[in-house]
């Protein structure tokens, strides 16, 4: 029976010519078999959601991502395991789900909780690939690094990261701007002191002077170098940074649209029923220079911000023909599988907000285009679920290899052959919000979220239900009023393992902060004035804090939202005076009489 199954993985891959398998192989066969096995152009995409004219938007400009989707097969429901850069790329790179390593944030890197992980490029370095990273894969920053064991050669990335690369004069601040300095790994205490930059910029320059357009063109030239290697196949990861934030791009791209035709949000509030914590407060984009810190955008920044976006995939699109058209003048592309994947999704001022960390679908949906010549019919289009960890393993069938033991997912390869199969039946994925974890199950017509302490029993938990038939637009929480179907869907949650803690380097809740330069003894240091600091926060002087009041112009907006759940002892969603002093510290009592 073994014997059949992986004939039948043969014959699944024969579109490349034949599959290749190292332990099939006589020693005087191996170096025609290398001539056999496919070339992996894995193509990453920073904070790309689902807008692209094949992806059915009439405006957007992106006639790259049209055509590679008019070579292989489009996936219209894949999605992230996590809509944040760092777990998400760890899920795509691991074949691992978040809640399986215990890594959530952007900074502690994944081999802290797993380090005997054998990374999808890693392992197909092993088998003999040559692995090659460009630009952003693995997350770099917030104290993250990249993942050396995964390539053959060291990875290579462009000046001016995805939070910087300013051109004009007015931009450009004689020092590192609050989020470059983030994603170059200088300590937080610094970084927040740091001016902000601009969240958007349009100059008349050439593609190549921002970061996207020197990847491109280092792209090119990997693939130029591979074709004169053809004994050795190549996997070559290519990490684009636009559109991420901050949106820059050149005026060319800015000009391709009237903003005054760009669709605006139609629904700018959460949920009806949704819990206070659900949503984002979008702290990543408030610190820009032109961000207010509090409240919602006016129209006309919003109009610019989704002008910007557009303008910033329409120039990584631009960057994405470039590799393309290398790939083909290179006679490369005959034997070489094309993967294009989208971190995660992003708010676009739906439900009034911003960026992603959210568990709902404009954060959590992503554009997934493969391409397996052979394999998959040319133009075809697929509305079976997948999700990120599904990748490494169909990688691995894809290229006659075997598919490590313990990956979360599972190949996507019968639906590569046939897009009309049916496909898995559910895909998962989380966000935190402090103490909570906010565990998602997305079938084809719902969404539930299960929020609740990790380790907590499921009768604790704060629930949110979403029909996508009825409801598209995620209008209103119906868990309350559809019993029947929040049982059914927590059933597949409870057959998924408890989402892992946290994972922290060992002895770093102890761990002593850095000293400053002129360290200040404590007993000289002035207490905080919290009295004081709740009077200035409370904006509406309705005697309490709103999540957006306590979060606004926080030095340190990936932590803070954990402070207001922690503080909120009554969870109502709302910091009374009391609960805000006693959440920095007892208060003094009261002087006696």
């Amino acid at each position: 029976m073994r014997d059949i199954r992986v004939i039948m993985g043969l014959v699944a891959t024969a579109g490349f010519v034949q599959a290749w398998s190292e332990t099939s192989l006589a020693a005087g066969e191996s170096e025609r078999a290398s001539l056999r096995r496919p070339n992996v152009l894995l193509i990453c995409v920073d904070d790309l959601k689902p807008l692209a004219g094949c992806y059915g938007s009439p405006l957007i400009r992106t006639p790259n991502l049209d055509r590679l989707a008019s070579r292989g097969l489009l996936f219209e429901r894949a999605y992230c395991n996590q809509a944040v850069c760092s777990p998400s790329r760890n899920a795509l790179l691991t074949g691992l789900r978040p809640q399986s390593i215990g890594v959530y944030d952007l900074g502690t890197n994944f081999r802290l909780a797993v380090p005997d992980a054998i990374t999808l490029a890693q392992h197909f370095k092993q088998h003999g690939w040559r692995t090659e990273a460009l630009g952003k894969i693995f997350h770099v920053g917030h104290g993250n690094h990249e993942d050396p064991a995964s390539w053959s050669v060291p990875h290579w990335g462009p000046r001016g990261g995805p939070a910087g690369g300013y051109v004009l004069p007015q931009n450009r601040p004689p020092q590192p701007t609050r989020e470059e300095a983030r994603f170059t790994n200088v300590p937080e205490a610094k970084a927040a002191q740091l001016p902000r930059g601009a969240a958007t910029e349009c100059a008349d320059v050439p593609d190549s002077t921002y970061a996207d357009g020197r990847i491109a063109e280092e792209a090119i030239r990997r693939l130029q170098a591979a074709k004169q290697r053809p004994e050795q196949p190549f996997f070559l990861a290519v990490g684009f940074l636009k559109p991420h934030l901050p949106f820059v791009a050149p005026k060319k791209y800015w000009d391709l649209y009237d903003p005054q035709t760009l669709p605006m949000p139609a629904v700018k509030t959460p949920p009806i029923g949704a819990p206070p914590f659900a949503p984002t407060t979008w702290g990543e984009l408030r610190q820009y220079s032109d961000i207010p810190a509090t409240g919602p955008l006016d129209d006309a920044k919003a109009r610019h911000l989704i002008h910007g976006y557009y303008a910033a995939t329409s120039y990584m699109d631009a960057q994405l023909g470039r590799v393309l058209d290398a790939l083909d003048s290179t006679g490369l592309a005959a034997n070489t599988i094309i993967i294009l994947w989208g971190d995660h999704g992003w708010h676009l001022g739906d439900h009034g907000m911003w960026c992603k960390h959210t568990n709902y679908e404009q954060a959590a949906r992503i554009p997934l285009i493969i391409v397996a010549p052979g394999v998959t019919p040319p133009g075809s289009r697929t509305q079976a679920l997948a999700e990120s960890v599904d990748l490494y393993p169909t990688l691995c069938e894809l290229a006659g290899l075997p598919a490590p033991k313990g990956l979360d997912g599972s190949s996507l390869a019968a639906i590569l052959r046939n897009p009309q199969a049916p496909g898995k039946q559910a895909v998962f994925h989380l966000y935190p919000r402090g103490k909570l974890m906010g565990r998602a199950v997305r079938t084809q017509r719902y969404r539930l979220v299960e929020w609740k302490a990790i380790g907590q029993p499921a009768s604790t938990a704060v629930l949110e239900l979403y029909d996508y038939q009825t409801d598209p637009e995620e209008t209103r929480n119906l868990a309350a009023s559809q019993p029947d179907v929040v049982a059914s869907l927590r059933s597949l949650l409870a057959a998924q393992p408890e989402a892992k803690p946290q994972v922290r380097p060992t002895g770093a809740a102890k761990a002593p902060q850095p000293a400053t330069k002129s360290p200040v003894s404590p007993t000289k240091r002035k207490p905080v004035d919290r009295a004081a600091l709740f009077a200035r926060r409370d904006k509406d002087g309705d005697g309490r804090l709103s999540r957006e009041e306590f979060l606004a112009g926080q030095p340190d907006p990936d932590e803070a939202p954990k402070r207001f759940l922690r503080f909120d002892t009554d969870g109502d969603g709302y910091l009374s005076r009391e609960e805000f002093l006693r959440g920095g510290g007892k208060p003094k009592p009261a002087a006696k009489p």
